[in-house]
């Protein structure tokens, strides 16, 4: 199914400041796990789309992303549940499709008052939260019930927030949290 994402982000956080004051506002905690990615072009040097293959532990799905700006809910995603990590990532070899890189994060999620929220640690960067909903106004919403202003988020993805701290994630193959 395609859809747009509505989400946002808000950088550069302590992960478990960030954990209690969800809690505390009534959040619920839905665990931590390690994800693993492989990441493809679609069209080489085309950064607005491309193809993730994601493990999240407890479902992998194949993802196309369509970047059409910064803002909240300007990204569309296409994406179906997969069986299996390994296997799909070879039957993409056997379309021709080679990953461009392999990457690593923690995420530790909650849902709150109709919201997905997700703490995501990165190596080589410092946390941040994102906050998906239904829409831009429900996503700004959730922020300030935590205390962010909607100045204070961002709707780029990682490879932009990456590029904030001096890092080209474009040139990063192996991003994993035991490289560091």
């Amino acid at each position: 199914m395609s859809v747009i994402e509505y989400e946002a982000k808000a950088l550069d956080i302590e992960p478990e400041e960030v954990a209690r004051l969800i809690l505390d506002k009534g959040g619920s905690d839905l665990g931590e796990v390690l994800q693993r990615r492989y990441v493809y072009d679609i069209e080489p040097g085309d950064a607005s789309r491309w193809v993730r293959l994601r493990d999240t532990g407890s479902q992998v799905t194949l993802t196309v992303k369509e970047i059409n700006s910064d803002a909240i809910g300007g990204t569309r995603e296409t994406e179906t549940e997969v069986g299996d990590f390994e296997t799909t990532n070879a039957l993409l070899g056997k379309l021709g499709y080679v990953p461009k890189a392999y990457q690593e994060n923690r995420r530790r999620s909650f849902s709150l008052d109709g919201a997905q929220l997700e703490i995501d640690t990165w190596p080589r960067i410092p946390a941040y939260l994102e906050i998906e909903a239904h829409s831009r106004a429900e996503v700004v919403r959730v922020a300030a019930l935590l205390g962010y202003d909607e100045a204070e988020l961002t709707g780029e993805n990682t490879t932009k927030v990456y590029a904030r701290y001096g890092i080209d994630l474009s040139t990063i193959t192996d991003l994993r949290f035991d490289m560091e």
